[in-house]
């Protein structure tokens, strides 16, 4: 399976990389809900814990069902290894924690989930003499003017959450090693399916799995995607000492969901596409954000670096924050839920739920406005989803 004369396509990746089997050759993998693991002498304990010999100590930081689904992610993504952690704000959290100290400055699209600029703010790595700059833009000449000399961690998302802004991911890449900056893309709209980061030149990716990896909403998990020098020998230890760790179950169950990720993606995007087509028409919204729409100033971009759109998409309507509510609570299908990734379609107005704790101005700054409502596509009929959404917009 890891033969590089012979690689394996991505379909199969999902299904059958990292794969371990025990003495009972199950098919399905196997969960091992333990804490620890038991040596069969002193001497063994002993080397095993210094590192001298391989084998599992204690779940916090070793154990084969989130091994599995490490190295599932990993050839997923095209990356020598990967961390998996117990959501994905404590994949960013650990990872700003591992790589930044007293002095060093990050920068960040002001695009991003509004929790990720909570913690490379002043509420956290502030606290710790972490300065961070904030990029209201996709312009390259205003990123490259934030970028420095002290710069050691530059992040975004792209499609960014919820105006689905696009990014030059190469481009932001080279300005990055200019400065020996580490370069992480948050790929949870896109997952490797859509979109790898890696090949485009960013160093780590980062994922909540809660979201699409998972695919139906069941379980928290995070992870970091890199190479073995970072993953292996920085944030490993890290996570290690502190514990943001995913639990078992968990990574079981995204393991499982990684098998079905293929056709998801793909089945969600041509879903996603055919809603944001039908919104531009609708003479009550004012704009649709989706990246594989012709009339997304990005999408030429997109197109180079996403192989679909992805399942979220993002509209103003015409009116305020009024109409815009009418619509959230006018859907009977739709799962108002501020929850994105899931099979079952989810809609959300952002201003007032998974963005509200940013400032105001931090929101206008995104494009984050009272009349924007957010829709995470997932595999109903598109017709039912039309008529759903329909219902809300006819009474504006």
């Amino acid at each position: 399976m890891t033969d590089p004369n012979h690689p394996l396509n991505i379909d199969t990746l999902a299904i059958r990389a990292g794969g371990m089997r025990t003495s009972f050759n199950e098919h399905s993998e196997a969960l091992f809900p333990t804490v620890s693991f038991v040596h069969e002498s002193a001497s063994m304990a002993a080397k095993r814990f210094t590192g001298e010999e391989p084998g599992y100590i204690y779940s916090r930081f070793t154990n084969p069902t989130v091994d599995m689904f490490e190295q599932r992610l990993a050839a997923l993504e095209g990356a020598e290894s990967a961390i998996a952690t117990a959501t994905g704000m404590a994949a960013i959290s650990t990872l700003a924690m591992t790589l930044c100290s007293v002095g060093d400055h990050i920068v960040t699209s002001g695009s991003v989930f509004g929790s990720t600029l909570n913690v490379f703010g002043a509420q956290v790595m502030g606290k710790f003499g972490v300065t961070c700059e904030v990029v209201n833009s996709t312009s390259l000449d205003v990123w490259a003017a934030a970028i420095r000399p002290g710069t050691k961690l530059i992040f975004l998302e792209t499609p960014s959450n919820p105006t689905a802004e696009v990014f030059d991911i190469a481009a932001i890449a080279e300005m990055a090693r200019k400065v020996g900056a580490v370069f992480a893309v948050d790929n949870c709209f896109c997952t490797p399916i859509l979109q790898r980061p890696l090949s485009l030149g960013a160093d780590v990716v980062v994922h909540s799995a809660s979201k699409h990896l998972d695919g139906q909403g069941r379980v928290m998990g995070g992870a970091l995607v890199g190479s073995k020098e970072l993953c292996r020998e920085k944030v490993y230890n890290f996570l290690r000492t502190i514990g943001p760790t995913l639990a078992p179950f968990n990574a079981w169950v995204i393991l499982k969901g990684l098998e079905t990720l293929p056709i998801r993606m793909r089945a969600h995007s041509e879903n996603a596409l055919a809603l944001a087509l039908w919104l531009e028409a609708h003479p009550k919204v004012a704009k649709v954000n989706y990246p594989f729409l012709d009339s997304h100033p990005a999408v030429a971009l997109a197109k180079r670096q996403q192989s679909g759109g992805g399942a979220v998409l993002s509209f103003t309507v015409k009116g305020g924050k009024a109409e815009a509510w009418k619509v959230v609570d006018g859907v009977k299908i739709m799962s108002i839920t501020g929850n994105l990734g899931d099979v079952k379609t989810t809609i959300t107005h952002p201003a007032s739920t998974t963005h509200s704790r940013m400032t105001q101005a931090a929101r206008d700054a995104s494009g984050i406005t009272d009349t924007l409502i957010r829709v995470a596509v997932g595999l109903e009929s598109q017709n039912d989803l039309q008529e759903d959404l329909n219902r809300g917009l006819s009474s504006i």
